[in-house]
């Protein structure tokens, strides 16, 4: 989420809009949770078919994948022609069956149908205010943009926590700071196992410290729009690019969207490895419409097509090279690396006896964290 269009010289992506959106739809929430229950009037069929009548239209509108859209819209219309909706009296219920309605086809997370206890006012929110901006902004620095943790581990690896992407703007001092704090390292672990996405741009300033030229990295196709966008590598960051050091990634279930964004792109190119458990699996672009005086529907209007695998993770997640339960990610990692450094600095015998012995201390820790087989 961001809250107001991010300048990138080199970025041909969506981030303005899909920021934009993401960032009003937070406001919203929050306003929304500070607000009475509704006082509407009784959930009645003219409504219901009201609903359900628009949400088919802007599926099949709007949906990144026609063929799959029409499929949902006639899921929907089946179900209303044999009168499974009828009974159907609470609102926020409605909107629960028809986002279960619609992932049963789409299998996506980003698709959904939300009850608003307040009317919907309007389907472009427009940008936010710029204090409202610039308070957020404010109560996020309280935590460090989510910058948790930057440490030197035993056996010359560094760790960096990143626990969200905010807009590269907000993070770029934070992020040169980590990546001098961690340019002496022979491996860097970066932990997005709490990481659930955010900014676009922000995954693209973080992933642009990894290489050493501009790669492209993806095309994002936005049927809303009819365009298709290339995402490149930012060419220069402030403070130092690390673009040989060795890179694994920690991830988790809880991963999704735009922290999935940079684990996928950075596996793909070969330039990490990944370690953990299967990530949620949405890489969808997505976009609020109303569909009703109480509800709105996110749909996914965009899709990445990864410039090596010719597909993104929607669906599917991003597929660690080495699975193992979260808790044991670090470890496990951080083992990889140093055996790593044991091969290539073979010659050095006194390095590598203690990297062996740091190896064997962290196989330990790693082995009191599995469960006991009786």
């Amino acid at each position: 989420m961001i809250y107001k269009k991010i300048k990138s010289a080199i970025m041909l992506y969506l981030i303005p809009v899909i920021v934009l959106l993401e960032f009003t739809i937070a406001v919203k929430v929050r306003a929304q949770s500070q607000m009475p229950v509704s006082t509407a009037g009784k959930f009645e069929s003219k409504e219901r078919n009201a609903v359900i009548d628009t949400l088919v239209k802007k599926v099949n509108d709007y949906y990144v994948f026609p063929e799959v859209a029409q499929k949902m819209a006639d899921v929907i219309r089946q179900r209303q022609k044999h009168h499974d909706y009828d009974t159907v009296t609470s609102r926020e219920v409605f909107a629960k069956m028809l986002t279960v309605d619609l992932q049963a086809i789409s299998k996506d997370g980003h698709l959904g149908v939300d009850y608003s206890a307040a009317p919907v006012t309007d389907e472009d929110p427009g940008a936010p205010p710029e204090e409202v901006v610039n308070q957020f902004k404010k109560t996020w620095a309280l935590s460090n943009f989510n910058f948790k943790k930057v440490e030197h581990l035993d056996g010359n690896v560094g760790l960096l926590q990143l626990d969200s992407f905010f807009p590269a703007d907000w993070i770029k001092d934070l992020a040169a700071g980590s990546m001098q704090f961690l340019a002496n390292s022979d491996a860097i672990i970066i932990d997005l196992r709490r990481n659930h996405g955010f900014a676009p741009d922000g995954v693209l300033l973080m992933e642009s410290y990894f290489f050493n030229d501009a790669v492209h990295l993806t095309d994002n196709h936005n049927r809303d729009a009819s365009t298709v966008n290339q995402v490149w590598t930012m060419p220069t960051v402030p403070g130092p690019k690390l673009p040989k050091v060795d890179l694994y990634i920690l991830v988790s279930k809880d991963c999704f969207s735009a922290s999935e964004d940079f684990t996928y792109n950075l596996q793909s190119q070969g330039r990490a490895k990944v370690i953990g458990e299967v990530t949620g699996g949405g890489a969808h672009g997505t976009k609020p419409y109303k569909i009703g005086t109480y509800f709105t529907a996110s749909i996914p209007f965009a899709y990445e097509v990864n410039t090596v695998t010719h597909t993104d993770w929607e669906g599917k997640g991003v597929q660690p090279d080495v699975k193992v339960p979260a808790d044991q990610a670090l470890l496990t990692a951080q083992i990889m690396a140093i055996r790593t450094q044991i091969k290539r600095f073979a010659a050095d015998t006194e390095r590598v006896a203690k990297l062996q012995k740091i190896a064997e201390q962290k196989q330990k820790e790693l082995d009191a964290l599995k469960p006991k087989i009786n």
